[in-house]
């Protein structure tokens, strides 16, 4: 089968760990080194360093949950990262440890049978990141309005007679109204 990319990278990516293996192909022979690096952002700028030496020029890994992102990130600028569904990957039968994934990746990337998903460019992902936040924001918000409520309809709360439920949603009109001595009605 026909090499299309020489020098490449097949990366498999654990929570704790990252496995990656070179690829390098030199007419006929065939050159692989595998090596283990950690999650942190010191083990992935060695990872970084050590394929720029080999002059590598193309990287893969499968998308696995959210471990891809950082990888992605630091590797995006200086290589074309191909990111790889992993169902798509993972049909072949027969691998059985993260060396033999990794190698399985490189050599699928080196000739070509990778299809690489789609990710929206740096802004769109921020943009998709600061929604998703503000997304929690509003849920956690609305969660501790209902707990508030809860509190209220209690039947042994006192809180009843001092604070009324326009609290929570204009709480600055309320304060300047209250007074220990005359409760709110």
């Amino acid at each position: 089968m026909e090499v299309i990319h020489p020098r490449c990278c097949g990366i498999d990516i654990h929570k704790e760990s990252v496995v990656a293996c070179l690829r390098l192909q030199e007419g006929r022979r065939v050159k692989t080194n595998v090596r283990r690096f950690g999650t942190t952002t010191a083990e992935l700028l060695r990872l970084h360093e050590w394929l720029s030496q080999a002059g590598c020029t193309h990287v893969a890994m499968e998308s696995t949950s959210v471990y891809w992102k950082p990888v992605f990130n630091l590797l995006e600028g200086s290589f074309e990262v191909v990111l790889a569904n992993a169902h798509h990957i993972k049909t072949v039968p027969g691998r059985k440890t993260d060396v033999k994934d990794c190698e399985w990746i490189a050599d699928l990337l080196a000739h070509g049978l990778i299809r690489a998903s789609f990710i929206p460019p740096p802004a769109i992902r921020d943009l998709r990141d600061l929604t998703r936040h503000r997304k929690s924001l509003v849920r956690d918000r609305v969660k501790t309005t209902n707990r508030v409520h809860n509190c209220w309809r209690r039947p042994t709360s006192s809180w009843r007679m001092w604070f009324p439920m326009c609290w929570v949603y204009r709480a600055a009109p309320c304060w300047k109204r209250w007074s220990p001595e005359k409760p709110i009605r």
